[in-house]
């Protein structure tokens, strides 16, 4: 017989549920509520539907918190306050933490929404079941019994339960439909089978109901958790989705193989890839909408690997280039010298850093800056990176003999003002570029290289003449991305503490920062995802030509003083554009260090 539980004021229940009375009695006894407000409410509740969690019609008042800081009683703080309240642990509902191959299999769906709870853990020892009714235990010891494991209960949001209820067990339920109808493919174990398998693909329906199913909830869950790349990857015995988020991959789910195999194949058919095609990367794009309406590009890139396609699809968010420069983390004195550099009307701009240091974000904001309708704006990219109707863009096409330097021959005579090249990789291209410079263009490109003037450096190596280096180039910026920290919970750190102090003498030295430090440390929450830090922003350094530096072009000019000359001229290091960035509160010593290349030769 299943034994009563006490409720908070030490009434003993067994197997009822939460009524509004009693949330609004605690609420009030807690002092997070009015006594007169909670009235009001008891009396309005014939109004409410009884299938409506009493924490809902709560949240649904939008009330703030009474006993502290005002802060808005929402459903999920409602959530982990009656988690308190009667004594059992509360957790937040993250669909990328749970294997919802495991959880679906502890009880039916049917079962689930009976009783109003879901699994949301299971080990061979225990199952985790969330639940928003404290006092219904009495399908608690049934369960046991049939599972053969203890039965640990949660409290999470009802509706979050309510929700994750149809999700998990209809992905669970069309990976499963999926794997009995792709019953033939195996996981791929060496290169040569690949080969072999790509000649033809009919053991898989990548129509099927359930693999477009999966598909969509695999995009669904991507933009929800602001993801920038979404991997899908296969293994030996599965597969495994990865999503990045703010620069960090998390591991979304593992997939059965051949489900995996027709997941790929249906997002090449969107794509319009050669899906029959396996030996060879392929590159494609898709355009599609999120739930709310909001149109979104994917960027697809597939890759033969030892067990089969790995396919990685970068997110574009559109947004990306309506953003200003203040939000893309430029102080009004980078912006103020980057747009002395693209205001000019002809030169060489360059922007330099690494695969993901947003490099392309900057030169498509500064275009759509730019791309007025007085002005030819031309660009030439591999691939194109985002369509915007205000350029006329071109991609490379290597099976074709048409890479930069041609693409830019091709543009010359297309009467261009602003030529937008995607990348300097050889001197041929670099030679264009000067060319078209010289001819009275902008033109803006990338390179790779750690710092602003490693890339002066660059060109002179791949061959460009001094002199004409110094007739063309009128700035060089480099740039990094950062994680910033979550507004809704960072905490202020004591700079008086040693070990901080010495972070940031170590940061700042050998200069000396004025900035001042308030520093702040990541903790995480739900808004964060627990992680502390939420969405990036970018460092720059931007190094001017000045009539000093270009003196300095001459013969093979020492990178040490080429880097003396352009702190003499005002160029900040990125080290110290994110000193600012930490003094500022936005983001950590730690992040700095690790993303920033140290201050090397002529920063003394």
């Amino acid at each position: 017989m299943q034994q009563a539980v006490k409720t908070p004021t030490g009434e003993a229940r067994a197997d009822q549920r939460l009524s509004l009375s009693d949330i609004l009695d605690w609420l009030v006894a807690d002092k997070l509520v009015g006594a007169p407000a909670a009235e009001e409410l008891k009396k309005e509740r014939r109004y409410y539907r009884g299938s409506l969690h009493p924490l809902v019609i709560v949240a649904d008042q939008k009330w703030r918190h009474g006993a502290s800081s005002g802060k808005p009683l929402t459903l999920e703080a409602l959530t982990e306050w009656l988690a308190k309240r009667v004594g059992m642990d509360y957790l937040h509902i993250d669909p990328l933490k749970i294997d919802f191959a495991a959880v679906t299999e502890v009880m039916s769906s049917a079962y689930a929404t009976r009783f109003r709870i879901l699994p949301v853990g299971v080990t061979s020892k225990e199952a985790i079941i969330a639940s928003a009714e404290p006092y219904i235990r009495e399908w608690e010891a049934e369960l046991a019994r049939i599972i053969k494991r203890d039965i640990k209960r949660v409290i999470a949001n009802p509706l979050d339960i309510e929700r994750y209820q149809v999700e998990f067990y209809n992905l669970a339920k069309s990976i499963k439909g999926a794997g009995k109808s792709a019953t033939g493919a195996t996981g791929l174990s060496n290169f040569e089978q690949l080969v072999e398998l790509g000649k033809e693909n009919k053991q898989l329906d990548a129509n099927d109901a359930h693999v477009v199913r999966i598909v969509d909830w695999l995009w669904q869950y991507a933009f929800e958790q602001r993801a920038s790349d979404i991997h899908v990857e296969p293994r030996r015995e599965s597969g495994i989705v990865r999503f990045r988020i703010d620069g960090v991959l998390h591991q979304v789910y593992q997939i059965p193989a051949a489900v995996l195999i027709a997941m790929t194949s249906r997002i090449k058919i969107l794509a319009r890839m050669d899906v029959v095609e396996k030996r060879r990367p392929q590159d494609g794009r898709i355009k599609t909408r999120t739930l709310a309406g909001e149109e979104v590009e994917l960027r697809l890139s597939t890759l033969p690997t030892a067990f089969g396609e790995k396919l990685v699809m970068r997110i574009f968010d559109p947004e990306v280039l309506v953003r200003d420069f203040k939000e893309l983390g430029f102080s009004e004195e980078d912006h103020k010298r980057w747009q002395e550099m693209t205001n000019r009307p002809n030169g060489i701009v360059l922007v330099t850093g690494p695969t993901g240091s947003g490099k392309t974000t900057t030169l498509y904001s500064t275009l759509k800056t730019l791309a007025t309708s007085e002005v030819n704006v031309c660009t030439i990219e591999d691939p194109i990176e985002m369509v915007e109707p205000a350029f006329n863009q071109m991609q490379v096409v290597q099976a074709i003999e048409l890479g930069f330097a041609e693409g830019v021959r091709a543009l010359m005579r297309q009467d261009p003002d602003i030529i937008m090249v995607g990348e300097i990789r050889d001197l041929e291209t670099a030679e264009m570029a000067v060319q078209a410079a010289l001819t009275g263009h902008l033109v803006l490109s990338t390179l790779h290289t750690n710092d602003a003037p490693s890339a002066v450096a660059r060109l002179l190596e791949l061959g460009v003449p001094a002199y004409l280096l110094s007739a063309t180039l009128n700035g060089v910026m480099g740039q990094r991305l950062l994680r910033t920290l979550c507004p809704h919970c960072k905490q202020k750190v004591d700079l008086q503490r040693t070990e901080d102090q010495q972070a940031w003498e170590a940061l700042v030295a050998p200069w000396k920062s004025k900035h001042p430090a308030k520093l702040y440390k990541p903790v995480g929450c739900l808004e964060c995802r627990m992680t502390g830090f939420m969405g990036r922003i970018g460092i720059y350094e931007t190094l001017v030509l000045t009539p000093g530096f270009k003196g300095l072009l001459g013969a093979t000019p020492e990178l040490g003083r080429l880097r003396e000359q352009a702190f003499k001229d005002g160029m900040k290091p990125l080290r110290i554009s994110g000193a600012m960035k930490v003094g500022a509160g936005v983001t950590t010593i730690e992040e700095v260090l690790k993303v920033a290349p140290p201050v090397r030769d002529g920063a003394a």
